[in-house]
């Protein structure tokens, strides 16, 4: 590996464990074996490495995200399929805790950082593509569509994230999940 991979591997690793705010440039040259200079030579800043580390990442637990979930294209009732999915998904939290950690301290930070905001929004909008993809829609077919199915995929995500760091016990199952869904539309149905 060169400097510049050498930066990006060291400045994830860096997010782990110190978390974005508390990461200096010293800390990610340090780990990385390499000057100081070589941040800005390579990235511009460290706030821009630091998002391109975040956007690896992400783009990481995606892929490893699609390959646990390859296996529930297999026949079986939508709403087993369902549970089995989002368990897995669940599961998945465990091995990415400082990932899901570093995305729920960036939100606070969003406002007073530009492009913190539009890297986050660029992820978001992937994201969104990749989870309608990995529920089963083509965005080809539709992508306004997959988009707006992305984000409520997005949205449970997101909210079961945060449960699970808050209270890893106490957080849904894909079972309660699905479950919970089947109650909100039963007992709605007549009001939609």
């Amino acid at each position: 590996m060169g400097n510049r991979e050498d930066l990006l591997v060291a400045a994830k690793r860096c997010l782990y464990e110190k978390g974005y705010a508390r990461t200096t440039a010293r800390d990610i040259a340090t780990a990385a074996g390499v000057s100081l200079a070589a941040i800005g030579y390579h990235y511009g800043s460290k706030e821009a490495l630091l998002n391109a580390a975040l956007q690896q990442a992400i783009e990481e637990w995606g892929g490893d995200l699609a390959r646990l979930l390859t296996s529930e294209a297999e026949a079986g009732l939508a709403g087993d399929r369902f549970a089995r999915t989002w368990t897995k998904v669940i599961d998945s939290f465990a091995a990415t805790r400082p990932l899901w950690e570093v995305q729920f301290e960036l939100l606070a930070h969003i406002e007073r950082t530009p492009e913190l905001r539009s890297t986050l929004a660029d992820a978001h909008r992937q994201a969104r593509l990749g989870l309608a993809e990995l529920f089963g829609y083509d965005a080809a077919y539709d992508e306004r569509r997959a988009l707006r199915m992305g984000a409520f995929y997005q949205v449970l995500l997101g909210g079961l994230a945060a449960q699970w760091l808050a209270d890893p016990a106490g957080a849904l199952s894909g079972s309660d999940l699905l479950e919970a869904m089947r109650t909100v539309l039963t007992e709605n149905d007549k009001t939609l």
